[in-house]
């Protein structure tokens, strides 16, 4: 039997600060974890269609099973991290692949929209335990300045690649399987990192974690669950009771969340990082742009498919320059920020990304491929960076005893903000959508066929094409329209959220100057990793030979 592997401070164990061949190794596998959560936020945009089509969900129900698996990511970050503090985080990585790997599976073969819900949401819990191994081990891993900037543009780029890689991949599935091959795709490259993982990333755990605050864990959960159901009730029903009610119970619950963090001696989420400006500001940044982001992801989908009529395959193609704009801007990032100051790259990619919404709502029924092309790129390549530095910024700002939590905070920002982006803005297109096509469906429809035509664009397709001729094409153009004015009022907001973000970047982070990120001024002389709960008890790190698991 092998003698266990010493645990040793990271400091001891790599006094120099730079990092040789297997920690460059292991942000592949991280970054590989990274790829696969972020592809399944975005592989069922091209599914909507035929999920429609099959397992015929309510409008609220199609929106749960796109977006009940980034809250679930959400509401459970701050928890896994802390069992991953206790029982080591590759251990977690390793769980969470396999959970995924085996939910994935059962996925592809739901017989029905409440069992693909269920599904997602447990997806959620198992993509909850592959988040915060990555970028707090990023952050202990690689203390050298320069090559942590590096790591991170690796990390913001392998979301990138995920986001474009999984409507293409998506589109090439459907092209020949049914719609459950897209959950398929995660299957192999589970699999993969099981492999990979246990021979070249060490494991990471903290000897002195705080304990497991289950009770924050499900205020945490519940008060976004909440919030959520409410706003999808009140975007299918109108300001019902159920909808009005759930809201403020969600309100009421987060109230309790933030005092219980306020006044707890081990709390979950330390809520003394918001007193730092810098980092109030990047964070905010952050959300607010991967909620544009992923908002208009949803959209773009369908206005290809059923509004343009693409195959699967042709609007996966078409993808392409948007998935590019995101690697290639992600990675120009953190080069560019050696020379101009953080606050005019946020603040020009933020515009630029601006212009590329506003573009979105000038596309038509017909004929508007090249210029949701050109615009999905100059949305994704202006906010790539957007996206890296405001991560770096978010840990690199905190005082070097809550870097941890702020690793935390920056990932659980990041997966609210896209579910968050998905929810409202879906939300408010489907509400435009129902109440326009109260007024603008043809007269002869039966009661059936209009509540169906109300519901989803999706659905309305159906009833069109059920339909004998100028009534059904009556019935398309009407729900087309209505979704056109849906997706027109939700970029136009999309962009004056970004044009908001591009000034406040301007005003509240100028003094932060060009290259001082790669400089890490509040780094001491030897930093030691940090909890990501925040406390700073060195992290112990134990060093597992490569080839060798525990």
């Amino acid at each position: 039997m092998d003698t266990p592997a010493p645990l040793l401070t990271a400091a001891a164990a790599n006094p120099t600060g730079k990092v040789g061949r297997r920690e460059w190794t292991g942000l592949a596998v991280l970054a590989l974890a990274c790829l696969v959560y972020s592809m399944d936020l975005t592989v069922l945009h091209l599914a909507v269609p035929q999920i429609s089509a099959e397992l015929r969900p309510t409008s609220s129900q199609l929106l749960w099973i796109i977006d009940v698996y980034g809250f679930l990511v959400a509401g459970l970050l701050l928890t896994m991290g802390t069992i991953g503090d206790r029982i080591g985080r590759r251990r977690l990585l390793m769980a969470g692949a396999a959970a995924f790997a085996a939910v994935s599976i059962i996925a592809a073969f739901a017989p029905s929209a409440p069992v693909l819900i269920a599904c997602r949401a447990l997806l959620g819990v198992a993509g909850a335990t592959l988040a915060p191994s990555t970028l707090s081990l990023i952050f202990t891993m690689f203390r050298d300045p320069a090559q942590r900037s590096i790591a991170v543009g690796v990390w913001v780029g392998s979301f990138s690649v995920g986001g474009s890689i999984g409507p293409l991949a998506g589109g090439i599935m459907l092209e020949h399987f049914w719609w459950g091959a897209v959950f398929l795709l995660a299957v192999p490259v589970m699999v993969m990192l099981l492999i990979l993982a246990p021979r070249v990333l060490p494991e990471y755990r903290d000897p002195h974690a705080g304990r497991l605050d289950l009770l924050s864990a499900v205020l945490c959960t519940s008060a976004i669950l909440l919030v959520v159901f409410g706003m999808k009730k009140l975007a299918q029903d109108g300001p019902v009771p159920s909808a009005v009610g759930a809201m403020a119970a969600g309100l009421l619950v987060g109230g309790i969340f933030v005092r219980r963090q306020l006044t707890s001696a081990e709390p979950m989420l330390d809520l003394r990082l918001f007193r730092h400006s810098s980092f109030r500001t990047a964070l905010t940044i952050n959300m607010v742009a991967i909620f544009a982001a992923f908002g208009y992801f949803l959209f773009v989908g369908q206005y290809f498919q059923l509004v343009l009529g693409m195959s699967p395959l042709q609007a996966g193609i078409a993808t392409i320059p948007a998935g590019l704009g995101f690697m290639i801007g992600s990675q120009l990032g953190p080069r560019l920020s050696r020379f101009i100051r953080p606050a005019y790259m946020i603040g020009g990619g933020m515009a630029m990304a601006a212009t590329g919404l506003l573009l979105l709502t000038r596309i038509t029924l017909e004929g508007g491929v090249t210029i949701t092309v050109i615009a999905s790129l100059l949305v994704s390549f202006g906010l790539a960076p957007v996206f890296g530095i405001t991560t770096e910024l978010t840990v690199g700002t905190a005082p070097p005893e809550q870097s941890g939590a702020a690793s935390g905070l920056a990932e659980t920002g990041a997966e609210f903000g896209g579910a968050l982006g998905i929810s409202m803005l879906g939300s408010l297109s489907i509400a435009i959508y129902r109440g326009q096509l109260s007024d603008t469906l043809p007269y002869g429809l039966r009661d059936d066929d209009a509540r169906a035509a109300r519901d989803t664009l999706g659905a309305a397709m159906e009833v069109a094409n059920a339909l004998p001729g100028k009534l059904g094409t009556a019935v398309a153009d009407a729900a087309k329209q209505a979704f056109l004015t849906g997706m027109h009022l939700t970029s136009a907001i999309a962009a004056a959220a970004a044009l908001v973000l591009a000034v406040i970047a301007l005003v509240r982070l100028r003094h932060i100057e060009a290259g001082e990120l790669a400089t890490d001024p509040h780094a001491p002389a030897s930093p030691a990793p940090q909890c990501l709960d925040g406390s700073h008890e060195v992290v112990a790190v134990e060093k597992v030979p490569a080839g060798r698991d525990e």
